[in-house]
């Protein structure tokens, strides 16, 4: 059912995409100059605006749709749950302590001997 639902929701997202491609420009970018368009009360409904509408309304639907199913389909329990891990956070190293094992304080590190 989600793969479906999925498919759905991809043909709709090209078709919107190429649909708001289709359209006429009004005016210059992100609506200045030109007048009209969007911001005035009077926009003429056509053909194209309204396949649009549509579209992006079904595309709406079926983006709760899916999560509507992942919701349903997930787990009940959380990845810490799962690992055994705690949520407290780690406690930090006191100022001065290495995090070297003991003995190995301010030595250099060699590699050992091969005889």
């Amino acid at each position: 059912m989600e793969n479906v639902v999925l498919t759905v929701h991809l043909i709709l997202a090209l078709a919107l995409i190429g649909v708001v491609l289709l359209q006429r420009s009004e005016g210059g970018g992100l609506g200045m100059g030109g007048g009209g368009g969007a911001v005035s009360g009077r926009s003429a409904a056509t053909a194209l605006g309204k396949v649009t509408w549509g579209l992006a309304i079904a595309f709406i639907c079926t983006s709760i749709a899916l999560t509507v199913l992942a919701r349903q389909n997930a787990a009940a329990t959380s990845v810490i749950d799962i690992t055994g891990g705690s949520t407290a956070p780690a406690t930090p190293a006191a100022p001065g302590s290495s995090l070297l094992p003991p003995g190995l304080g301010d030595q250099p590190l060699t590699p050992p001997r091969v005889d």
